[in-house]
C-alpha cells in the first residue's frame, strides 16, 4: 500500500467519524433539544389564552397579554434557530469539511489537527471541535499561511506557532474522493477543479478556494472604509458576499444581524443571482437594493424617474433627439463641482428666495419678517431646513392660539348684531373664524413649507442662477444646453436618472431622511458606476455604517476614469480608517482569454492571470448578416449539447432585440431585458450593461464591427463582454471589425475564415 493510500484510509476513518457525530448531533437536536421547544411553545400558547383575555380593554390584562406574547415570540424565535441549524447539519453530511491545517502553538508541543468546514461541528458530549467554521479565528491558517511559521488572532491574543500540513479534500455524497496535501498555500489542483466547471444560473460560495488577498478582505474587522480594485473575474463580489457572512459571525459579539447590512447592488438581475450565496454560507440574506430602488422610494411620485438602464440606452445609442448633451451633462451633475453649486443653492434659497413675510393677526404685527428670518437662520444644531421652519410655523400657531379664542368672541358680537343668522350665531361664527385661520395658515405656508424638488427646478428654471452660483468653477463647454435640457425635462415632470442623485442629495438636506439609519455597513459592488455626488448621498443616507466598497475602473460604461476615484470616494466618506487592496489576479476566465481581452483594453495593466487554459478566442468575421447568423445558430447548438451556458451579448437592448429576431428559432433561447429578474436555463441574448458581474461558459459577442465599437466607452463595453467568459469566446461581425480588437495572428488568436 502507498503512502498515499495509507493516508486517504487514515482520511476516510475520520470522514466517517464526523458523520456519525453529524447524525449524533441531529438525533440528539430532533430528539431532545426541538420537540422540548415545540412543547415549551405549545405550552405558552396555551397558557396565554387560558390565564389572559386579549380582547380585554384592561390595560393590566393588555401589559400581561404583551408578556405572554414576548415569551412566545422568543420561544418562536428558538425553534426556528434550531430548525435552521438542522438543515445545515444535514447539508454538511455530504461534505462536512474541506481543509485541513496541522499547527503546533509555541511553548505548547502537541500538534494539533485542525479539520475546516462551512460550520463548526462540536460532539455534544465532549465539547471537542471535530470541525472549525471558516471563519473562526484558527481558520485563517488555512487561507493566509505563507510559510511554516504563521499565526492568527483569538480573543486571547496573537497565537503564533509552525504550521507542518494543509490538505484540502475533494468529498462528494460523503464519500472522500481524493486529497491534496500543499505545504502552505491552498493548492492550484483543488482552484483548477473548481473553476473547469460549467457555470450556474446562481453564483457559488467559493470558502474552498479563497486565496489570501481574498481571505484579508473578508476578515478586515479595523477599516471603516474598505476599498477593493479589482479587476474582472477576481472574484470582488464573491469576496464581499463572504465578508459579510464573516461579520455577521463575528457580529455575535459585536450586535450585528442580517438587517444591518446593505447591499447596493448593479440591477435585479445581478441581485438574483447572488441572492443564494449567504443561505449557503449559513447566514441570513440582507437587503438588497439599487440606486434606483432607493430612488423611487424616497423621491416624490409626481415626478417620472429615469432608470440606470434607460439612462445607459439613452447614451450608448448616441445623440437622440432632444437629449443632445446627456454624456457631458451627466458627468457634471455627478461630480464635486455640481456639489458645490448644490450647497451654495441651499444658501442661496435660504437667504434670497424663501419669501419671509411679517406674521400679523387683527392688524397687529405679532412677527417681523427680519426676525423671523434671524431666527430660521440661526441653526447651530444644523436642524434640517423644512423642519427649522415647521419648528418656526410652530411656534408661530402657538402664539396666536390664545387670540384665536379672543377672536372668535369678537366675531360672535358681530354676528349677533349681523341680520340673518340669529339662530346660528355660534356656528356661524366658528365657521367664519375657521376661514380666518385657513387664510392665516395659507400665508403661514407661503414661506414655512418648501419642497426639495422646487428648488431643484429653480436652479435651471431661473435665468443665471446655476452660472452665478458656479463662480469659480469650471462648467461643461455646453451648459446653456444642458440647462434648457434638464429644465424641459424637469417642467414635463421627468427626471433624467443622473437628476435622481441630486434630488436625493437636496431632499436629504431640506428634509431629513432617516430611512437607513439601521444600517452599520453598507456594501457599495460596482464602485466604477457611481459618480462623486451618488457617494455623497451614500454618506449621507448611511450615517452609522461603514462601507465596503468594489469596483473596476476599467469596467466604467459611460465615463473614462481611473484609480483617483477611490481617493474621491475616501474624501467623501471621511470615515477614520480607510484601506484600499487590489486584487490583480483574474480567477474567471481561461489564460487565453483573459489575454484576449487584456489587448482589447489596450492598457499596460499589471494583471496576474491564472494558469487555467483553454481554447483560444475566435474572431469570426462574416461575409453577412446571414452567414453570421447561421455560424451562431451552429455555435449555441453545440454547446447547449454540451451542457454549456451560453450568452449572446450585444452592445444595447435595441441590439439584443435584433438579435433575437435571428436567433428566436432556437430553441428556449431568451431575451433578457431590465425588467428580468431571474437568468434561468439556456441559452441567452442580453446587453453587455446587464450581464456585469454574470458569468457563462460560452459567450458570443454578436456584432463587434467598427461602428458599433468605436469609442472608449465602447472599448470598455466590449472588454466587459469578454470578461463574462469562462471558457469560450467567440467574436463575429459583418463588414470591417472593431479597431479594439486585437490582429488574428496576435496571441493566437484565430479567426473563422481560417478555421
Amino acid at each position: 500500500m502507498s503512502e498515499y493510500e495509507k493516508t486517504l484510509q487514515e482520511e476516510t476513518v475520520y470522514l466517517t467519524q464526523t458523520i456519525d457525530l453529524i447524525n449524533k448531533v441531529i438525533a440528539h437536536e430532533t430528539g431532545e433539544l426541538l420537540e422540548s421547544r415545540r412543547k415549551q411553545f405549545l405550552t405558552s400558547r396555551r397558557e396565554m389564552w387560558e390565564d389572559t383575555n386579549p380582547s380585554s380593554p384592561d390595560f393590566d390584562r393588555i401589559i400581561e397579554t404583551s408578556q405572554y406574547l414576548a415569551a412566545i415570540n422568543q420561544d418562536t424565535l428558538g425553534y426556528l434557530h434550531t430548525t435552521k441549524r438542522l438543515d445545515r447539519y444535514q447539508r454538511l453530511i455530504s461534505s462536512p469539511y474541506f481543509g485541513r491545517v496541522d499547527f503546533t502553538e509555541d511553548d505548547y508541543p502537541e500538534r494539533e489537527r485542525l479539520y475546516i468546514g462551512y460550520c463548526s461541528i462540536i460532539d455534544p458530549d465532549t465539547r471537542e471541535v471535530c470541525v472549525y467554521d471558516w471563519r473562526a479565528p484558527v481558520s485563517s491558517l488555512f487561507y493566509s499561511g505563507e510559510s511554516s511559521r504563521a499565526a492568527y488572532s483569538s480573543p486571547a491574543g496573537q497565537i503564533l506557532g509552525t504550521i507542518h500540513l494543509k490538505r484540502q479534500f475533494k468529498i462528494v455524497d460523503s464519500k472522500l474522493k481524493y486529497y491534496f496535501d500543499s505545504a502552505v498555500r491552498i493548492t492550484d489542483e483543488i482552484l483548477q477543479e473548481v473553476l473547469s466547471r460549467t457555470s450556474s444560473s446562481k453564483m457559488r460560495t467559493i470558502v474552498e478556494t479563497i486565496q489570501r488577498e481574498q481571505d484579508l478582505i473578508i476578515r478586515d474587522t479595523d477599516s471603516g472604509l474598505l476599498l477593493v480594485q479589482g479587476m474582472a473575474g477576481s472574484g470582488k463580489t464573491s469576496v464581499a458576499l463572504h465578508r459579510i457572512a464573516f461579520l455577521l459571525y463575528e457580529g455575535l459579539m459585536s450586535k450585528l444581524s442580517s438587517e444591518h447590512v446593505l447591499i447596493i447592488s448593479p440591477n435585479e438581475l445581478f441581485s438574483s443571482y447572488i441572492y443564494g450565496v449567504l443561505p449557503e454560507l449559513g447566514e441570513e440574506n440582507v437587503t438588497q437594493l439599487t440606486f434606483d430602488e432607493i430612488s423611487s422610494t424616497l423621491l416624490s411620485e409626481d415626478i417620472a424617474l429615469e432608470t440606470r438602464n434607460e439612462q445607459l440606452e439613452a447614451l450608448l445609442l448616441g445623440k437622440p433627439s432632444g437629449t443632445l448633451f446627456r454624456r457631458e451633462g451627466a458627468c457634471f451633475k455627478g461630480s464635486k463641482s455640481f456639489h458645490t453649486i448644490l450647497n451654495r443653492l441651499l444658501r442661496h434659497y435660504a437667504h434670497q428666495v424663501i419669501p419671509f413675510q411679517d406674521v400679523s393677526f387683527e392688524s397687529k404685527v405679532l412677527e417681523k419678517r427680519e426676525i423671523l428670518k434671524s431666527r430660521f437662520l440661526h441653526n447651530p444644531t444644523a436642524i434640517p431646513m423644512a423642519k427649522q421652519l415647521l419648528k418656526l410655523e410652530k411656534t408661530i400657531l402657538e402664539e396666536i392660539h390664545p387670540l384665536r379664542k379672543k377672536r372668535l368672541g369678537k366675531l360672535m358680537n358681530i354676528v349677533e348684531r349681523s341680520e340673518g343668522h340669529e339662530l346660528e350665531i355660534k356656528t356661524f361664527s366658528r365657521y367664519l373664524s375657521l376661514i380666518e385661520a385657513k387664510q392665516f395658515v395659507r400665508r403661514l405656508h407661503q414661506f414655512t413649507r418648501i419642497h426639495y424638488l422646487e428648488i431643484y427646478r429653480l436652479l435651471f428654471r431661473q435665468e443665471g442662477l446655476l452660472r452665478f452660483l458656479a463662480q469659480g468653477l469650471e462648467l461643461p463647454e455646453n451648459i446653456n444646453g444642458i440647462i434648457a435640457e434638464t429644465n424641459a425635462a424637469l417642467t414635463a415632470g421627468q427626471a433624467y436618472y443622473e437628476d435622481c442623485a441630486p434630488l436625493l442629495y437636496l431632499k436629504t438636506r431640506v428634509e431629513g431622511i432617516r430611512s437607513y439609519s439601521r444600517i452599520r455597513h453598507a456594501v457599495i459592488d460596482e464602485a466604477q458606476d457611481y459618480s462623486p455626488l451618488q457617494y455623497e448621498v451614500f454618506n449621507l443616507l448611511f450615517p452609522n455604517a461603514r462601507f465596503t466598497v468594489l469596483g473596476d475602473v476599467n469596467q466604467s460604461l459611460e465615463k473614462n476614469i481611473d484609480d483617483t476615484l477611490y481617493d474621491q470616494i475616501s474624501s467623501i466618506l471621511r470615515k477614520p480608517k480607510t484601506s484600499k487592496v487590489l486584487l490583480s489576479t483574474g480567477y474567471r476566465s481561461t489564460k487565453e482569454i483573459n489575454a484576449f481581452a487584456r489587448e482589447i483594453l489596450g492598457k499596460d495593466e499589471q494583471f496576474s492571470l491564472f494558469d487555467r487554459c483553454g481554447e483560444q478566442p475566435s474572431i469570426r468575421p462574416a461575409a453577412n448578416t446571414g452567414e453570421k447568423t447561421r455560424a451562431i445558430i451552429l455555435d449555441i447548438r453545440d454547446y447547449v449539447s454540451k451542457g454549456l451556458s451560453v450568452a449572446v451579448l450585444c452592445k444595447t437592448m435595441r441590439d439584443a432585440e435584433k438579435a433575437y429576431s435571428q436567433l428566436n428559432e432556437i430553441s428556449g433561447i431568451r431575451l433578457i431585458g431590465p425588467q428580468e429578474e431571474e437568468l434561468g436555463t439556456g441559452p441567452l441574448i442580453l446587453p453587455s450593461y446587464l450581464a456585469k458581474g454574470l458569468e457563462f461558459d460560452a459567450v458570443i459577442i454578436y456584432n463587434a464591427d467598427k461602428e458599433t465599437y468605436q469609442s472608449e466607452t465602447d472599448r470598455q463595453i466590449l472588454y466587459v463582454a469578454c470578461t463574462r467568459a469562462l471558457h469560450i469566446l467567440r467574436v463575429y461581425y459583418t463588414g470591417e471589425g472593431s479597431p479594439f480588437l486585437p490582429p488574428h495572428s496576435a496571441g493566437g488568436f484565430s479567426s473563422f475564415r481560417d478555421l
